[in-house]
């Protein structure tokens, strides 16, 4: 590995999104990073789909063979409020980022500036306003009616003073192979925006941590069932849904899976924390994935990259 700067200062954003309403999520970002920032933070990160939030429970109108109209206008009034990778709302974070001096990752709906689809994102932006695009290989079940499977931007990689830092999106994780793709490049900080607020999750991400020897950081959010705008379409297939549909459960495991500072559940909240970073080669002395604990003789991996 390169030499990396010693310590990390952290700041694991678990907060609500605005629901449907891009302007002011990232008028919310802003002020969460400024906040963050303001407490010394030189790495914030935020929750998957922050902008403009994960629709949880909606189904858009689907079903097998058919879909309604209600649903459809439902539709587009979320693709109207993603946003695009290259637009003037990303220019406002990179702008912020350069403005604090701070590594930002935040997760989005993607919209494709040429066609008509959306796509579940998640971006990495460094202090001199470098932008990494992140889009989700594969969304999870009923998440394929809104957003498409990747077409690129697969693993970025972002350069950092402590290490390489990279991103899979929610149960990206449990795609093996995808973990192995960060692995094969070195990962130090491995981002998880995500909506696993189960407890099973919570055991999963200690055996990534322990897997890649790199520090794992959980940020998942908090949505309510009364954050969601009441003249949605089909608002009343929300009926169901707890009141906290999404409880959080953000944290943080070190390389040797042990939790570093707090975990929140049920509320708003920002983790703050100062990572030892030599913490991850010290970690790869006896197991090392992709190093001398692998058998590149007997198992070989290949991906597009």
């Amino acid at each position: 590995m390169k030499s990396i700067k010693n310590r990390c200062k952290i700041a694991v954003v678990q907060a609500e999104p605005v629901m449907f309403d891009k302007t002011a999520c990232i008028d919310k970002a802003l002020l969460l990073i400024n906040d963050a920032s303001a407490h010394g933070a030189e790495l914030i990160v935020f929750p998957e789909l922050f902008i403009p939030g994960y629709p949880f429970g909606m189904n858009f109108g689907f079903r097998t063979g058919s879909r309604s109209t209600s649903g459809r206008q439902d539709w587009k009034r979320y693709y109207d409020n993603s946003i695009l990778a290259d637009g003037p709302e990303m220019q406002q974070l990179a702008e912020a980022a350069v403005k604090q001096g701070i590594f930002l990752s935040i997760g989005y709906s993607e919209r494709d500036a040429v066609n008509g689809t959306l796509y579940n994102s998640n971006v990495m932006i460094s202090p001199d306003g470098t932008v990494l695009n992140h889009r989700k290989l594969k969304p999870t079940g009923s998440e394929r009616v809104i957003w498409g499977d990747a077409d690129k931007d697969f693993f970025p990689i972002m350069e950092t003073p402590w290490g390489p830092m990279g991103n899979l999106i929610c149960w990206e994780s449990y795609m093996p192979l995808a973990r192995v793709a960060l692995y094969e490049k070195g990962i130090s900080l491995y981002i998880s925006p995500n909506t696993n607020d189960n407890k099973e999750w919570q055991n999963t991400i200690r055996h990534i941590a322990i897997e890649g020897h790199c520090y794992f950081i959980n940020c998942d959010m908090i949505i309510r069932k009364s954050s969601y705008p009441n003249d949605l379409n089909e608002y009343a297939a929300l009926s169901d849904i707890p009141e906290i549909a999404c409880r959080g459960g953000s944290c943080i495991i070190d390389p040797f899976g042990h939790q570093v500072g707090d975990c929140i559940w049920d509320e708003e909240g920002i983790i703050y924390a100062d990572l030892d970073m030599q913490e991850v080669p010290a970690s790869k002395m006896e197991h090392d994935v992709c190093g001398h604990y692998a058998r590149p003789d007997v198992l070989h991996f290949k991906f597009e990259d």
